[in-house]
């Protein structure tokens, strides 16, 4: 069971956006930037390109109303997404608020921000998901 796994069923605590039946979005607690969230299927699955092709397509949709969440709470230009797939063996996208390209660079240096900051910006967000 993979640590995505274990946040969606409870045993790890995270900052909660949205979910449905089939998928899961919450702040990455390591993030690049303000805002940054992950967006994952409910069913664990290793690499983002296997999953069957209805999956797939809804996951973009989901991540494109956490997007437009995201954008309503967050001060950016855009809404960068990054599919990595090596940190954790479960599908995921990277929802990136972003003022200049330099945002998504993977090597910049985490943030480290308090659990209440953390909170306050979950909860920005989640307010405005549709």
């Amino acid at each position: 069971m993979t640590v995505f796994s274990r946040i969606i069923a409870g045993e790890i605590p995270c900052y909660k956006i949205a979910e449905n039946l089939d998928f899961f979005a919450f702040l990455d607690i390591n993030p690049l930037v303000k805002g940054h969230v992950l967006v994952i299927p409910q069913k664990e699955e290793d690499y983002i390109f296997d999953l069957d092709d209805n999956t797939l397509g809804n996951m973009m949709i989901f991540a494109k109303r956490v997007a437009k969440a995201i954008k309503k709470a967050i001060p950016c230009k855009r809404i960068g997404v990054a599919v990595i797939g090596l940190e954790v063996p479960h599908a995921h996208i990277h929802l990136l608020p972003i003022s200049k390209e330099s945002d998504t660079l993977f090597s910049n240096p985490k943030l480290k921000l308090p659990p209440e900051e953390l909170k306050e910006i979950a909860a920005a967000i989640a307010e405005k998901f549709e």
